[in-house]
């Protein structure tokens, strides 16, 4: 029976075979889930999934295919030994490969692999439904006691970024009303929101189309509707900060509660702006300046910025402030309409 037992043993091994081992000196047995070129991660069969750093790894045993992709941009698959510093890669139809580790910037199992090239084909072809990220603001502030106030805001924002292009909606609401004496008012009544679309014509040239609808009950506004078109540039574009420069034209149809419409043309010079100011917080901004080119010495601006601070992946703080200008209100309003709000953030992707 022992005769017997020992190779059946030996049997259930394949699944875990593989090894690493660290410059301390320990030994994990199971199989390389994958890795980069600051980590590892490994499928330890007794101590779980872990991830080590790719600089303490010493030696590699894999007698699983892994996808090792080199420096060089060939990608070679086999089972993987250690020889020295130096990792060889068994491959079915070019034999033995045999590679630096300093050349090596990935170690894929299969399963890593299906997943990545699953990845890079939803990024490659996009459904219209995929990539969207975007989140949602939610701010509340209530009194109760000689006097009653509410104040509402919510704010909502959903992207979908490609290589060449992206689509962004936005919406911002505030609703303020307060109660003395039993007499209540209506405070605060204002609505913004709009779609836009760009395309990357080149890596620094892009075209782009947006829509934007405005209401605000204490501008008499009933709405602002402002379809805009130009060229942008991206002066600034890599993974923590991005600027683009944008220029175009737009039509301003603006109803009033008073009964006048207002309908005339504008140039359009603006910029978008955003960083990553560590890996927690972040701010955006963006400002527009809209000449009147029917009505000349009529002008219009728009500025939006926000700061937001991660408390959990899906959960953040954020402090936003808008501002509206319009050099030719209607007689007796103020030019400036401002938006200040904080609150919770709720992010989402797909």
């Amino acid at each position: 029976m022992r005769s017997l037992l020992f190779p059946a043993i030996l049997l259930c091994l394949p699944a875990w075979a593989g090894q690493i081992t660290l410059k301390n000196g320990d030994r994990l047995s199971g199989a390389v889930v994958r890795s980069d070129e600051k980590s590892l991660v490994f499928k330890s069969e007794l101590a779980g999934t872990v991830t080590v750093a790719w600089d303490s790894v010493v030696a590699i045993s894999s007698s699983e295919p892994l996808h090792v992709g080199l420096r060089d941009g060939q990608v070679v698959v086999g089972p993987v030994e250690t020889a020295g510093q130096k990792l060889e890669i068994a491959t079915k139809d070019a034999g033995k490969v045999v590679a630096p580790k300093e050349a090596v910037r990935f170690l894929r199992s299969k399963e890593e692999q299906a997943a990545y090239d699953a990845q890079v084909e939803r990024y490659s072809h996009p459904r219209l439904t995929d990539l969207w990220t975007g989140f949602v603001d939610v701010g509340v502030a209530m009194a109760q006691g000689n006097a009653k106030t509410s104040n509402l805001n919510v704010s909502a924002n959903a992207n979908r970024a490609t290589s060449r292009d992206k689509i962004e909606v936005n919406f911002t609401s505030l609703y303020a009303s307060n109660s003395v004496g039993g007499v209540s008012q209506v405070t605060a009544n204002a609505i913004r929101g709009g779609i836009r679309y760009s395309l990357n014509v080149t890596p620094k040239v892009l075209a782009f189309g947006s829509t934007d609808l405005e209401y605000d009950e204490f501008q008499k506004l009933d709405l602002r509707f402002s379809p805009t078109g130009g060229v942008g540039w991206h002066a600034v574009k890599d993974e923590r900060t991005t600027l683009d420069l944008l220029g175009g034209v737009s039509l301003n149809r603006e109803f009033f509660a008073t009964g006048l419409n207002r309908t005339s043309g504008e140039a359009l010079i603006g910029q978008m702006f955003s960083r990553k100011l560590s890996k927690a917080a972040g701010i955006t901004e963006k400002f527009t300046i809209y000449p009147n080119v029917t009505n000349g010495g009529a002008y219009r601006m728009n500025f939006d910025i926000s700061a937001v601070t991660s408390i959990r992946k899906w959960l953040g703080w954020q402090l936003s402030f808008s501002d509206r200008f319009l050099s030719d209100p209607l007689p007796g309003l103020k030019k400036n309409d401002i938006l200040f709000t904080s609150g919770i953030r709720l992010t989402f992707a797909r």
